[in-house]
């Protein structure tokens, strides 16, 4: 859903999206089943409130992640929740770090999912394995290690 932003600059989101979660999924060993998310396209100006509400931190974001309950015994595909995109972060990072606009933004959606699946970054030791997933199901779309030039 395109809430907000030039989100037209990046004409093949639905299409990244959808192949760049699939990647996600695809990576990590408890990812059984079908699943479904919803992906929010929006501005600095809506994911700043949102992170206001959800996070109490009053600044806009590049992603965010907001996993659904876990249903068991729920029949069909899995819910796995909520995904938000702000435009006009995800292109400030892009230019910053000389990344294309269609990698960063099928990283994002990478790092969402696998955020719906439980996977988190707040310390050294997971923040690790979650890029390791990152980077894995980027390599499965032809994108680089996005980690690589930052560490340098």
């Amino acid at each position: 859903m395109i809430e907000a932003g030039d989100w037209d600059r990046l004409a093949e989101a639905e299409t990244l999206a959808q192949k760049a979660a699939e990647a996600a999924i695809a990576v990590t060993y408890e990812a059984k089943g079908e699943y479904e998310a919803s992906v929010m396209l929006t501005d600095d100006a809506h994911i700043q409130a949102l992170n206001r509400t959800w996070r109490a931190k009053d600044k806009p974001t590049n992603v965010l992640s907001f996993p659904a309950p876990e249903q068991p015994g729920a029949a069909g595909s899995r819910y796995l929740g909520d995904i938000a995109l702000a435009y006009e972060t995800l292109v400030r990072e892009s230019e910053e770090e000389s990344k294309e606009l269609a990698h960063h933004f099928a990283h994002l959606i990478v790092h969402g999912v696998l955020h719906l699946l439980g996977y988190d970054h707040e310390v050294e030791a997971e923040a690790e394995i979650m890029e390791g997933l990152e980077v894995k199901a980027l390599a499965t779309l032809g994108i680089a290690d996005p980690y690589r030039d930052m560490a340098a």
